[in-house]
């Protein structure tokens, strides 16, 4: 095994997963990012509790939760990884940024900004490296009520 290839490709994997709601790809990229099923532990920031799911399901999670934003953008630096063998443990921060339409927001604020760490699994599939683990823990948050206010008009 190549560790440092696995490093690389378990960074890129990061960036595979921050473009998910960034570039609202909701088909193909994220059969290049999770395994099926796969656990989500949101709860710190959205009340979901540790819960493994299909990926099916998450994906309409993230369908509803970044399709009503007007833009997103997640930057996910400073990944510690921890590889054994077929599996590896990633600590990464994250800063997440969520805009709402002009027409949401108003004269009010217009971005709910989330900071904070991941805390994610992942394993070596035939296809490469998947996330089958991904937990958010925020540690600081800005807004944080315009999420409800987006997901309000989406339903």
């Amino acid at each position: 095994m190549d560790v440092l290839a696995d490093r690389a490709d378990l960074v890129e994997l990061l960036g595979r997963y921050a473009d998910i709601a960034d570039l609202k790809d909701f088909t193909e990229r994220p059969g290049l990012v999770f395994t099926d099923p796969l656990t989500i532990d949101f709860e710190a920031v959205a009340g979901i509790p540790p819960t493994t799911l299909p990926l099916a399901d998450y994906l309409e999670i993230l369908r509803a939760s970044f399709t009503p934003f007007a833009a997103t953008h997640h930057t996910i630096t400073g990944p510690v990884l921890d590889i054994d063998g077929d599996t590896a443990k990633i600590h990464a921060h994250v800063r997440a940024e969520h805009w709402l339409p002009a027409e949401l927001a108003g004269d009010g604020p217009d971005c709910w900004l989330v900071v904070g760490c991941y805390d994610n699994e992942a394993v070596r599939t035939a296809a490469g490296w998947r996330l089958t683990r991904v937990k958010l823990t925020p540690s600081h948050q800005v807004n944080a009520h315009l999420a409800a206010m987006a997901l309000g008009q989406a339903g």
